[in-house]
């Protein structure tokens, strides 16, 4: 049976990548993922906070280091060779990835603004990078910034990595726009390769006893794979060269086959790796080979796209019909409603 895939570019062996997780922070869980079955791998995120600060804080040592110690002898002050930094970590972390595994590592960058963070990206691609993720994770609080604007914070983010790299770049990307299609578009005429659908945006929590906001982390769940599953169904074959990835929610070979269907080329998971440990892709990849099997299907790209909006009756459907049908459709329980 068949599960081969093309995505940015990549002949993978099949459609699921493990997502941007703390699980690639070692090498040995990372062999075990790829032991399972997976088909690339995506690093853990390089935050443009991080680098920004560490940047400016060795800057100030520099610049100040010889302050109220102009007569210590050399070599009282440390060097700043010496240190380690997070971008040399992640570097070094890049190229054991490398040498340990034979598919491709995909280096993920996390940041909102085209600033000097961005020139890293040559570096990662020195260092062995297959492809970089750019996760743009912006909450648009200002009132007065238009929907153009904020658009054009992503492309110019992109532009501005695609200016310091040749290899392939994926933008994982948010709901959080009035015209989703519209932003895809530009993305790839800006030089996306492929976009993922849809990032979760982790959504702080109040303490109502300390009255205080207070970190939340909520696991997905497999509902929450229908919004890029609507998507991905309703880009499929119509933005040229552009790979669709499928991310958030994705946990059992129900909801893989789903997105595959919807046209899907990748299928990330995270939640249900970090819950059930790397074996779960082996799962899910022999779900999806027996539910193929039952259903005379020889091969991923035979089901690709099967349930898109180009391939359904009703292209409606992943509109607003569906909405009124369901709505339409609903009965009370027995006793709620005389």
């Amino acid at each position: 049976m068949d599960l081969t895939t093309n995505y940015l570019g990549f002949d993978l062996k099949n459609p699921f990548v493990p997502s941007s997780s703390p699980l690639s922070k070692s090498i040995d869980q990372a062999k075990q993922l790829e032991d399972s079955g997976a088909a690339a791998l995506i690093m853990y995120s390089l935050f443009e906070e991080a680098v920004t600060a560490e940047t400016e804080t060795m800057n100030r040592f520099l610049n100040h280091q010889d302050t109220g110690f102009s007569e210590a002898d050399e070599g009282f002050l440390p060097d700043w060779q010496d240190f380690s930094t997070g971008m040399e970590q992640y570097l070094d972390n890049l190229q054991r990835l490398k040498k340990a595994l034979d598919i491709p590592v995909i280096a993920s960058l996390n940041g909102v603004t085209p600033g000097g963070w961005v020139s890293h990206g040559k570096e990662l691609e020195k260092a062995g990078a297959d492809a970089l993720e750019l996760n743009v994770y912006y909450i648009a609080a200002d009132i007065n910034l238009t929907g153009t604007q904020v658009e054009d914070r992503y492309v110019d983010v992109l532009r501005a990595l695609k200016a310091q790299i040749n290899i392939p770049v994926n933008m994982k990307l948010s709901p959080s726009f009035s015209s989703v299609g519209h932003m895809i578009q530009r993305l790839a005429d800006a030089g996306a390769n492929g976009v993922s659908l849809f990032n979760r945006f982790y959504q702080p929590d109040i303490n109502i006893d300390s009255l205080r906001l207070q970190p939340s982390l909520h696991p997905s769940t497999s509902a929450e794979a229908l919004l890029a599953m609507r998507w991905i169904a309703i880009l499929y074959g119509r933005v040229e060269g552009l790979s669709l990835g499928a991310t958030g929610g994705i946990h059992t070979p129900e909801d893989a086959i789903k997105l595959l269907l919807a046209g899907s080329d990748a299928v990330h998971l995270c939640s249900t790796l970090l819950k059930n440990g790397a074996g779960q892709i082996a799962t899910i990849l022999t779900g999806l080979e027996e539910w193929m099997e039952e259903q005379g299907f020889e091969s991923v790209h035979d089901l690709r796209g099967r349930v898109s909006a180009l391939a359904v009756p009703d292209p409606a459907e992943f509109e607003r019909a569906n909405y009124v049908n369901i709505i339409d459709g609903y009965s009370f329980a027995p006793g709620v409603m005389v």
